[in-house]
């Protein structure tokens, strides 16, 4: 698809196209699509980060917490939407030892423990090892800035997903 197709589109078959940019929350592409037409995917994109952020705060967690664990339950009952299976094993994550495995449940359940929602990494441009670290860095934070952190990382996250899309 491209951006000039998509402008054209219907509100709810726009919606559909882009309901799962931003992980099951197609309600991030309904308060965007009243911003069309986009003269560029930046366009689209600032426009649909834009309605992220001024969503309320319950909105905000409800989208946070739309996505799944890194090499999590969902992850390994093959339970992730397509867009996750592939941002995951891109990273490595399907290949994880025993260890790495561990470590990363271990963290995920401290994560979640302490903030309430899953931890969020675009991983695009990190290997396992990587991942851990900014797990292990991350998790120390406290609560404003790793909500604060969550939603930039849900804006990298869609601009792969948009490029992608686009073929951009």
């Amino acid at each position: 698809m491209t951006l000039w197709e998509l402008n054209r589109l219907s509100a709810p078959a726009f919606v559909t196209a882009l309901g799962d940019v931003f992980e099951h929350s197609p309600w991030v592409a309904e308060r965007a699509r009243k911003k069309r037409p986009f003269a560029t995917v930046d366009a689209l994109h600032e426009s649909m980060v834009a309605a992220m952020r001024s969503a309320p705060a319950t909105s905000q967690i409800a989208l946070i917490r739309a996505h799944p664990e890194l090499a999590g339950k969902a992850a390994l009952r093959g339970e992730l939407t397509a867009d996750s299976a592939l941002e995951q094993s891109g990273a490595g994550l399907a290949q994880c030892s025993a260890d790495e495995l561990a470590r990363l449940r271990a963290l995920n359940a401290a994560y979640n423990a302490k903030f309430g929602f899953p931890f969020i990494l675009a991983v695009k441009g990190y290997d396992r090892e990587g991942i851990l670290r900014e797990f292990a860095r991350r998790v120390e934070r406290d609560h404003s800035a790793e909500f604060e952190e969550a939603l930039t990382q849900i804006a990298r996250i869609t601009r792969f997903r948009l490029d992608a899309l686009l073929g951009e």
